[in-house]
């Protein structure tokens, strides 16, 4: 990882990525390339098509997974062109790409962004665990907010763990949850289907309110999360020349899915879809089960989503005089006892800060459609097109800059229109 005061890293990389030749296989890529992008969102898609329509939701979960695709790519030859121009030495992330094209201010702002980013996908997992925790414990009378601050205490614990490969296999845990919790929406519409509980002449295809279009369009953002993560998992692949196809290959997969499990979940659960679809799943042990060990699994992984945050901010409080004092003036390679604690106050207090703005989110889905309308949309599709018009303009096709300019163009008004829209629905 870089150490560098003028380079702060915006990721964290896998062992891979951090040499020169990568080693990832085709389907090692494909399957990093499914746990960067697949997360708890997915949860959300049936609440998104009941707002738009089963067949509005999946025309906008193609389109965002097409755009997300496709402005990857970008990102990937921008990176290339720098590279080849040796405009910055050593691996370039998506914060160097942002310094090259706007200089200092466009560093600022791909760090922001992607800091906000990550703050909301944190908070989005603690909102997701207490609705969650609400369902499973009916008889309490604990609020999501109270739950919430239950989880401080070991979270806090948690991010002063100094190896994220502790925490490794609750991420795969977590997600072999994911997919028990999709099954029982498949197999709860497959039963609703044959016993005739509901016609599917009453699922509508478009809403009659097409203002949940740009809501729904903002879920479907949000589910194609980790797009920071693009340079790494090209960087992390031993044969680089075939990531577009490999990348196509698992949004294709993941397209299909998102499209198939969103239909799914609204046909079997109509108007009562609520924003987290395992908050439908019948009152038994083993829907009860698949919620607690969501729960669980996002517990024990939310120091990861919460790493990239500390990151930037420790690397910002290194740079800092009073900081690299307390570290005997040596902050890039040594930390006293008063620096870990600067260190451990610091995390202490973000976590503080996602709980109490988590305690203040009235949905899960309201907030993900948020986040994914507003700096989703602006580090997905506005930043890669701007990056990709000032790198390669001049070699670029007429129908190539037109088609940068149309991603631009339309990320900016979805970003604003789509916060908008949220914003007056909460």
């Amino acid at each position: 990882m870089e150490k560098n005061s003028e380079r702060i890293p915006l990721i964290n990389p896998s062992p891979s990525s951090s040499t020169t030749e990568g080693r990832a296989s085709k389907f090692q890529t494909i399957g990093n390339i499914i746990v960067s992008i697949v997360g708890t969102g997915v949860l959300g898609l049936p609440f998104a098509f009941r707002v738009a329509g089963w067949l509005a939701g999946s025309l906008g979960v193609i389109l965002a997974g097409f755009a997300t695709f496709y402005c990857m790519l970008l990102l990937v030859q921008c990176r290339d062109k720098s590279a080849s121009e040796n405009k910055l030495q050593g691996k370039i992330t998506y914060g160097d790409l942002g310094y090259i094209c706007i200089g200092k201010p466009g560093r600022y702002l791909t760090e922001f962004l992607i800091f906000i980013a990550q703050c909301g996908g944190s908070v989005a997992y603690l909102v997701f665990i207490g609705q969650n925790l609400v369902s499973v414990f009916k008889g309490q009378t604990f609020s999501v907010a109270s739950y919430i601050f239950l989880l401080v205490p070991i979270e806090i614990a948690l991010s002063w763990i100094g190896s994220l490969s502790a925490f490794a296999p609750f991420s795969i845990f977590a997600d072999i949850c994911n997919v028990l919790a999709m099954g029982f929406v498949v197999k709860e519409d497959i039963e609703r289907a044959i016993g005739g509980g509901f016609s599917f002449r009453d699922r509508k295809a478009i809403a009659d309110n097409l203002g949940g279009l740009p809501f729904a369009g903002g879920m479907a953002v949000f589910c194609f999360e980790g797009f920071g993560m693009t340079l790494a998992l090209e960087q992390s692949m031993k044969e680089r020349n075939r990531f577009p196809k490999v990348l196509g290959m698992a949004f294709t997969w993941i397209t299909l899915m998102y499209v198939l499990f969103g239909s799914f979940g609204y046909i079997a659960y109509g108007d009562e879809t609520k924003d987290i679809i395992t908050l439908n799943l019948p009152n038994n042990w083993t829907a009860t089960a698949v919620q607690i060990g969501l729960c669980l699994g996002l517990v024990f992984t939310f120091p990861i989503m919460v790493h990239p945050v500390n990151e930037i901010l420790e690397g910002k409080l290194k740079k800092i005089m009073w900081f690299q004092k307390l570290n005997n003036n040596d902050a890039e390679n040594s930390i006293t006892g008063l620096g870990k604690l600067g260190t451990y106050t610091s995390r202490a207090v973000l976590i503080i800060g996602l709980a109490v703005l988590a305690s203040y989110v009235p949905g899960f889905g309201i907030f993900a459609s948020l986040v994914g309308s507003t700096v989703c949309a602006l580090i997905s599709f506005v930043l890669p097109a701007s990056f990709h018009l000032t790198l390669l303009g001049s070699s670029l096709s007429l129908w190539q800059k037109a088609l940068d300019c149309c991603i631009l163009l339309c990320g900016l008004i979805f970003a604003a229109y789509g916060t908008y829209n949220t914003i007056v629905g909460i």
